[in-house]
């Protein structure tokens, strides 16, 4: 059925892309309640912003603002009509009488406003959905926030009650995934900052190891870069066996786990830990907050492809995007444990220059430019 026409050559309507399902379904919706105006009673919640054609939304308010007509005198009268029309038109330039009636025209059944009204919310849900997936994303780049991890935690948390809010407007469904191809996850950041700041985790935790055992929080993969996450299992290794850890020792765990090529050799291992700076907590911190803003990243990225892909139900798009959240939940929960009021806090170090602070970069690592925030 293709889309009415208007009159009207600036009309917003024939300036749209083609028309994607949820046009018809909220032209249907506005030719069943134009048809019949009680019918606005029995569709539910629903406000001008749920619809994704702004003359739509306009045309939608001007029907809930204007007194309900009296049955009779409606069937006999565009009275009614011309009072929206002329309620909605200062908003909406483009709207025309003719497209009114063509409205009416093109309503299969007004008897299924309520089914319309529906698909009109689930497709607001699913812009919605994605608007919150971009802040999230947005909020883990944005370096010109003081406090980037808290604010990133605050917008996760925006975008989980939303998601409590999309599952209470729907039907209880039985779980089912997002068909939807999963995203790579974005490129760790390898800029020179976040592996000093590894290094000097490996180095600081090789020189106080005591405090390893106090670090459960970290895991391997919260390192960029792999060789940083073998040397940190190498570290967790000996403590918990209760092995002596200096940097002979790790170097020989190193051995044994394959670690060692022609690229990384004993000496680099050694310069790179045998400088130590500060404390393991305060590095570690920054390690596992640089891994928090990355899963956040993803998780983002992944309920924007979900609410990006139309063949999703509201259904799929709830229990995808939830999937999606638990993994930055997990990460999350240890970055409470680290800097959480119980732990014991350290002041950051005096910057140093990087060479001087943790020995000269391993070949592996790579070249010292920053990476895209």
């Amino acid at each position: 059925m293709p889309p009415p026409s208007t009159d009207d050559e600036n009309d917003d309507l024939d300036e749209l892309p083609p028309p994607q399902p949820v046009h018809y379904a909220e032209q249907s919706l506005l030719g069943a309640l134009l048809l019949d105006p009680h019918r606005l009673h029995e569709i539910g919640p629903l406000d001008p912003s749920h619809f994704s054609n702004h003359t739509h939304g306009e045309l939608f308010r001007a029907m809930r603002s204007a007194p309900a007509p009296h049955t009779e005198q409606h069937r006999i009268s565009p009275a009614w009509l011309n009072t929206v029309l002329n309620a909605a038109r200062p908003h909406a330039p483009g709207l025309t009488a003719s497209y009114l009636h063509a409205l009416i025209q093109v309503c299969p059944w007004p008897q299924h406003a309520a089914t319309y009204a529906r698909m009109t919310r689930a497709d607001h849900a699913r812009r919605s959905l994605h608007l919150h997936a971009e802040r999230l994303a947005q909020t883990a780049v944005d370096t010109t926030l003081s406090h980037r991890a808290k604010a990133t935690v605050q917008q996760a948390d925006t975008l989980a009650r939303f998601l409590d809010d999309f599952s209470g407007r729907f039907t209880p469904h039985p779980d089912s995934l997002p068909r939807t191809p999963l995203l790579p996850a974005p490129a760790r950041d390898t800029g020179e900052e976040a592996l000093d700041e590894e290094r000097l985790l490996i180095a600081t935790a090789t020189a106080h190891p005591a405090e390893i055992s106090q670090m459960r929080w970290l895991v391997p993969e919260d390192f960029a870069l792999p060789l940083h996450a073998a040397l940190w299992q190498c570290l967790t290794a000996l403590a918990h066996r209760g092995e002596a850890v200096d940097p002979i020792t790790v170097l020989w765990e190193a051995q044994h786990r394959g670690l060692l090529t022609h690229e990384i050799t004993p000496a680099d291992l050694l310069a790179l830990l045998s400088t130590p700076v500060g404390s393991p907590q305060h590095w570690g911190e920054k390690v596992l907050e640089r891994a928090l803003l990355s899963r956040a990243q993803t998780a983002a990225n992944s309920i924007a492809a979900f609410a990006d892909d139309p063949a999703n139900s509201p259904h799929q798009l709830i229990t995808g995007s939830r999937r999606a959240l638990a993994g930055l939940t997990a990460v999350r929960s240890r970055w409470h444990q680290a800097t959480g009021p119980t732990t014991p806090r350290t002041t950051r170090p005096a910057r140093t220059p990087a060479a001087s602070r943790a020995g000269p970069p391993l070949r592996t690592a790579p070249p010292p430019a920053r990476a895209t925030r």
